[in-house]
């Protein structure tokens, strides 16, 4: 039987690699970060109101929404799931019932983060925090919800309090530490602006170290951050940011070039493990299925009537 993903994940934060958490924003995405290799993957929250809402990331997506999309993309992938979850989406009780949805939608984790609500993207100026007492309340909450359901599930306690005015990496380890104590698994530091900085939290927060590798935040190689301490890195958008490039330059050739343009662009990608979307998606096994289950008749007539061809 194969193991549940919560415990899977435990066991890779429990090995001694830097772990590196790509973001997927729906199934397709999630798919091809598995394909790539990765060993875990992130569901940004600022990836999902783009690609769900056209609208940046300010706190506009719902938690229905999100774990809707949680559900699908948890489905559709062997790895780990490592869901945005916000702030919880409310008080510590509407913590529980988030941590809850998320769960069952079959996420391995969750981060939950100690801004004000409605949220901002963490590096955007104009953050704001909650009080400390707030911010352990909720994850308490989310704790307890933890240890009933699934106690290998992985509880991801973010802070911004770093890039709030006057905020320090005193008061992000102060709080960090706190989080730690109400039963979070993991430390999210957002917004850090140095190696140091990285290199001191990691040095001073009790639980393993999850680091954003974006925005203010120093684009620092694997092996230093491994060397700093930290557990694992986000690549939050970088999926997003590719398809919406590479759609971009799609429709603007498509609109010039037309026909010719799209013979170019198939004979340009016949090789390229997305060249054939039918094979990608998996349209093979779907008739081995057809095959296997359906009245011979329609079975042949789905599989036959309409000729294969790449796509």
């Amino acid at each position: 039987m194969n193991k549940p993903k919560t415990a899977l994940l435990r066991d890779l934060l429990r090995s001694s690699r830097l772990l590196v958490k790509p973001g997927a924003y729906d199934a397709l995405s999630a798919q091809i970060i598995e394909r790539a290799g990765f060993e875990v993957l992130g569901l940004s929250g600022y990836a999902i109101s783009v690609s769900l809402l056209g609208k940046p990331d300010v706190g506009l997506v719902t938690m229905t929404e999100i774990v809707d999309v949680c559900r699908r993309v948890s489905a559709a992938v062997g790895i780990p799931v490592i869901a945005d979850a916000d702030t919880g989406y409310g008080n510590a009780i509407n913590v529980m019932r988030t941590t809850e949805e998320f769960i069952r939608a079959g996420a391995a984790a969750i981060h939950i983060e100690d801004q004000v609500s409605p949220k901002r993207c963490g590096h955007v100026a104009g953050k704001q925090v909650v009080g400390i007492e707030e911010a352990v309340g909720k994850f308490r909450a989310a704790a307890r919800v933890r240890d009933e359901l699934d106690p290998n599930f992985v509880i991801i306690a973010r802070t911004d309090a770093r890039g709030v005015q006057g905020g320090t990496l005193a008061d992000v380890i102060a709080r960090a530490n706190a989080y730690a104590d109400a039963g979070a698994d993991m430390i999210f530091p957002e917004g850090l602006t140095s190696i140091e900085e990285v290199r001191r939290v990691c040095a001073e927060v009790s639980v393993p170290v999850h680091y954003n590798r974006t925005g203010v935040s120093p684009l620092l190689d694997r092996e230093e951050l491994q060397a700093c301490g930290v557990k694992m890195v986000s690549n939050a958008t970088g999926s997003l940011r590719a398809a919406a490039r590479a759609m971009f330059d799609y429709m603007a050739a498509f609109k010039a070039g037309d026909a010719e343009f799209l013979k170019a662009f198939f004979s340009g990608i016949a090789d390229h493990p997305v060249g054939d979307m039918h094979e990608f998606v998996g349209f093979k096994e779907i008739m081995a299925l057809e095959a296997e289950y359906l009245p011979a008749e329609d079975a042949q007539k789905y599989n036959g009537s309409i000729g294969y061809s790449p796509l």
